[in-house]
């Protein structure tokens, strides 16, 4: 191959040239991508949630999630209030001017050594996390059985479901959900599969079916970069990293205030599909699925919600499957003590609006979109709602917060335990047939292609 100074030579020798009209000048291409960038940072200081509406200002949630980490950020209030202001005035000038000051504030935040976050231990490797749990023996599935291929029709579409479900009321207290529609026992518009959770499970599953369980988080990153244009939250910052040439870890270290929010909690699903009753795999694959974005407290919240699914194709007694993945997460982790805490909270009420009430309270200066309340809200509806899948959905739904992430997470548990026919046909839309997303090359999955390709994905890796 030639070198790279004899390719730019070749390329700069061979140029003949030409003059240039002003349509073919190339300008016009420059400002589309001036324009594109200042609608992305508007977008970070202001913007509505697609789905559902809810407002959201990034800016302000990261310096919340930084807090939230334990660590303080010199002079975020004024920069706040002077980007908030600008943003306003539309002063796109002075906006990035403020978002660079900001950014730099938080590559340089200080960490709080008052901050309770100190008190747990930082996990940091998957063979750290291993150390620290014991996991029950794997227990043989049979993948050939016509009865796990109804298993992952049920998790595929029950995910459909919960996220179409979710996504119509996400960004809002369970309290103004109760005021503006009463108690949700069905969609309240025409479902649809846009559904940025899917989306990254789906860029998982493309991985996974050429390298199989020896995936590396590399190949998922890579599958990322391929394969998504874009992200919300920590997922778009974990984009820009990989783009930049970072992989992980680094990609999800690097100025990254939104790595123990939901995003690796809310695609976990699929790492415990293609471990069924192996919680140790499944545990693995999410660890280094949740890295490409992810730390510590969020990466564990991808391993819960993996270990979950993947229980659920050998336990069908839903309070247990609860029970064995809490205690699958370090003891000494933050993260456990936020389910555990939610747990205690559903054994102690009888009525799930008391436990919700508590949860909320203990977890107030925290973003509806971080990774602790949300995960209080999968625990609330799996017990309250005690197998029962319309009355787990409507628990979900109404608890808020995040809850097409939450729905999505947790209605396949239900099932996989019970397969198809726990589902009422009332909730399976004719729109969940063929999956429409924003991705490059998987703008439309048809459902049973996609049953059909997790399948053979899952009987070549084993």
């Amino acid at each position: 191959m030639k070198k790279a100074w004899e390719m730019a030579y070749d390329l700069f020798s061979n140029a003949k040239p030409t003059v240039l009209n002003e349509g073919e000048q190339g300008w016009s291409g420059l400002k589309a991508v001036a324009d594109f960038y200042d609608g992305i940072l508007s977008l970070d200081w202001g913007s509505n949630v697609p789905g559902s509406g809810a407002p959201e200002i990034s800016m302000v949630a990261a310096v919340q999630a930084l807090e939230n980490r334990g660590y303080t950020v010199d002079n975020a209030y004024e920069l706040l209030e002077k980007g908030l202001k600008a943003h306003e005035e539309k002063n796109t000038v002075e906006l990035q001017k403020i978002s660079a000051e900001l950014r730099n504030e938080f590559l340089n935040a200080k960490k709080n050594e008052n901050s309770d976050y100190w008190k747990y231990k930082y996990y940091d490797s998957f063979k750290q996390y291993e150390g620290s749990v014991k996991f029950p023996e794997a227990v043989n599935v049979d993948i050939d059985l016509d009865k796990f291929k109804d298993q992952i029709k049920a998790a595929w579409t029950s995910q459909l479901i919960g996220a179409a479900m979710g996504t119509m009321v996400e960004g809002y207290t369970s309290k103004n959900l109760y005021e503006a529609f009463g108690d949700v026992n069905g969609y309240i518009r025409e479902p649809n599969t846009y559904n940025d959770d899917i989306t990254f499970e789906i860029a998982f599953l493309d991985a996974f079916k050429d390298k199989g369980y020896d995936v590396t988080s590399k190949d998922i990153a890579l599958s990322w970069i391929g394969l998504i244009p874009v992200g919300w939250s920590a997922e778009e910052l974990a984009l820009r990293n990989i783009r930049s040439g970072m992989m992980p870890p680094e990609s999800a270290k690097w100025n990254n205030p939104f790595n123990e929010w939901i995003g690796a909690q809310m695609r976990g699903a699929i790492c415990g599909m293609v471990a069924p009753g192996n919680p140790r795999l499944a545990a693995e694959l999410a660890w280094k699925d949740g890295e490409v974005s992810h730390i510590n407290n969020g990466i564990l919240g991808e391993i819960f919600n993996a270990v979950m699914i993947s229980l659920a194709f050998v336990n069908d007694d839903v309070k247990d499957v609860v029970k064995t993945a809490i205690s699958m997460i370090p003891s000494d982790s933050e993260y456990y003590s936020v389910i555990s805490f939610a747990y205690d909270c559903c054994l102690k009420h009888s009525d799930w609006h008391d436990a919700l009430a508590e949860c909320e309270k203990k977890y107030i200066k925290y973003n509806w979109i971080h990774a602790y309340p949300n995960a209080c809200c999968e625990i609330i509806a799996l017990m309250y709602g005690e197998g029962d899948y319309e009355k787990t959905l409507n628990i979900i739904t109404m608890c808020g917060i995040d809850a097409d992430c939450n729905a999505g997470m947790i209605m396949p548990v239900l099932g996989i335990q019970k397969g198809m026919g726990i589902i009422p046909k009332r909730l399976i839309s004719p729109a969940f047939d063929k999956l429409v997303t924003y991705m490059r090359y998987y703008e439309e999955i048809m459902l049973d292609d996609l049953v059909d390709d997790t399948l053979k994905y899952i009987r070549k890796a084993q």
